[in-house]
């Protein structure tokens, strides 16, 4: 992958080369031993297929000048890059842990809930907030990181035109290659994560999906939209994850590691935290929170660094009004033996 000057500047930047230390797949280096890849290599896939998108779905398209074609390329690309940004240790293993939005002080999001908690996608906006990361957009391309943000955070209010061309808005079709049904993001994890982990049902056709990406305007919008060619590629692009979440991502091993490590953080004795400071939160990674782990003699914490997890004895399939573990867990509980129930939510599309 061919990465400009101008972006070079922006990927050797502190917090990018930070996903260098986070796993992209938090604890399934466990059942998965290969799966040690980091966020950093993703975002660098994710980068290299948002051009490769934007240059099929724009194929043909006549811009007002070729400005505006490089500098909606650039954003997209820019906004690939830095979509997960804000991940914490383990990626999605520690999300739960986050603040209060309140706490995080972004102050490009038009109306927010300031007392939900945060999520990764929060903290990516406030990392493109900080200054040393605005400023560096700012002076090396002719767009700003509120611009880019707004490609990965819809909540982002943007009072210039600059996603307008010949009276359209193309702020909808920039973010739908980053994030929708059929973004790059998931093209390049499904095939990362399938590749590393050793399981195969990640394995799409990318090259035929991305090259019948085309775009359709209506509305006074712009939208992303798929040539009729590739729609049983792109059932095999869905089933392909609802697979990948059932087999890899809601493996039972990487899921009690996640519910050990939810008790230890909860546990009164935990003095582990995530930061709502960005420049604190830039030294929390994987390491950090093993070293913490370590530190401590919580028993949760203990199972999780001397790898002792509590063993699966039942894992049911269904939907939450057909899965009662009720007769199990009163079981357990009456013969005195301590239990973890934990239930993972997907869908399809």
């Amino acid at each position: 992958m061919r990465i400009s000057l101008e972006e070079t500047a922006l990927v050797d930047h502190p917090f990018v080369q930070r996903l260098r230390n986070i796993f992209s797949t938090g604890f399934s280096y466990l059942p998965f031993p290969g799966a040690t890849h980091s966020r950093y290599a993703h975002s660098l896939g994710v980068m290299h297929l948002s051009g490769r998108a934007f240059d099929s779905a724009f194929e043909g398209w006549e811009f007002s000048n070729s400005d505006t074609r490089a500098s909606f390329r650039s954003v997209v690309r820019l906004a690939a890059l830095c979509h997960d940004l804000g991940h914490s240790p383990f990626s999605h293993c520690t999300e739960f842990a986050m603040p209060r939005l309140s706490e995080l002080n972004l102050q490009w999001l038009e109306t927010p809930d300031e007392n939900r908690i945060a999520t990764h996608e929060d903290y990516t906006v406030g990392i493109l907030q900080h200054a040393s990361v605005a400023e560096v957009i700012g002076k090396n391309f002719g767009f700003s990181a509120r611009h880019v943000a707004a490609l990965i955070c819809p909540e982002i209010c943007v009072e210039d035109d600059f996603f307008m061309d010949g009276g359209l808005d193309f702020r909808e079709v920039l973010s739908q290659i980053i994030s929708s049904e059929l973004d790059v993001d998931r093209m390049d994890y499904l095939v990362r994560d399938s590749y590393y982990s050793g399981a195969r049902y990640g394995q799409i056709d990318v090259s035929w999906l991305v090259s019948n990406l085309e775009v359709f305007p209506h509305d006074g919008k712009v939208s992303l939209a798929l040539d009729s060619k590739a729609i049983y590629a792109f059932d095999d692009f869905m089933i392909a994850r609802h697979h990948m979440f059932l087999m890899v991502y809601f493996h039972h091993k990487s899921v009690v590691y996640e519910e050990l490590l939810k008790r230890w953080v909860k546990s009164p004795d935990c003095k582990w935290t995530l930061p709502a400071n960005m420049d604190e939160y830039l030294f929390w990674d994987d390491s950090s929170l093993q070293v913490h782990l370590r530190k401590s003699t919580s028993v949760w914490a203990r199972r999780v660094v001397e790898m002792r997890p509590y063993r699966r004895i039942l894992e049911v399939h269904g939907t939450p009004d057909e899965v009662d573990l009720s007769k199990e867990m009163n079981m357990l509980e009456n013969k005195g033996i301590d239990y973890i129930a934990a239930g993972s939510t997907g869908k399809l599309s």
